[in-house]
């Protein structure tokens, strides 16, 4: 057997995994692209927990951590998770360290267009303010004032001005960890939804088959 077969053999199916059974996810992106929702379909579909970095970031009132203590919040839940594996969500890569990089078995990048995803973030965003959809972490309400300004309060604002930024992070991860195909860690999922579908199709096959 070649030095390389583990490996390939990791790459066969949709997800990598750390060759034992072991799902370690991490779901990145920009505001909107739905890394929440794929990211509990994810846990669903494996039985593994799903820790969503907004909330163990976020205080209430939008009070932000610092970064250590972010650090820690993020490293005690690795810690409790390590066994069975995991699915988490959210950038944050410049605040909570290396340590979900580390870790992470799999990937997964979800970069649609953004004339795809900017109208579910408003009307999702409109759903928050009427007190219709959970906020992001509890204790952080949206109001009127900031989602339509031109900040960085503005998660609408936020999802338009940092499109190409993200894509822009994505494509240096790819050159640093990998593309997927080419036995990398990183799988990115492009186009309108098709591709997505796809995909989760074959995560559903794979689980069916554990």
């Amino acid at each position: 057997m070649s030095p390389t077969a583990p490996l390939l053999e990791r790459q066969a199916g949709p997800l990598r995994g750390d060759g034992k059974g072991i799902y370690r996810i991490h779901v990145i992106g920009n505001s909107g692209t739905g890394k929440s929702t794929l990211s509990r379909q994810l846990s669903k579909l494996l039985n593994i927990p799903y820790v969503p970095l907004d909330e163990v970031f976020w205080n209430p009132n939008w009070s932000a951590p610092s970064n250590e203590e972010f650090q820690s919040r993020v490293d005690v839940l690795l810690d409790q998770h390590r066994d069975t594996g995991w699915v988490i969500d959210g950038n944050y890569s410049r605040r909570m360290g290396a340590a979900v990089k580390d870790e992470r078995t799999d990937c997964i990048w979800l970069d649609p267009p953004l004339i795809l995803y900017l109208p579910r973030l408003i009307f999702r965003t409109f759903l928050r303010l009427l007190g219709l959809e959970p906020t992001c972490a509890p204790g952080c309400d949206e109001n009127w004032r900031d989602v339509f300004s031109l900040g960085d309060k503005s998660i609408i604002w936020w999802c338009i001005t940092h499109h190409r930024y993200c894509r822009e992070l994505g494509e240096k991860l790819i050159a640093e960890e990998g593309d997927v195909e080419d036995g990398g860690k990183v799988r990115r999922i492009k186009g309108f939804g098709g591709e997505l579908k796809r995909w989760i199709g074959e995560v559903e096959g794979m689980a069916g088959g554990k």
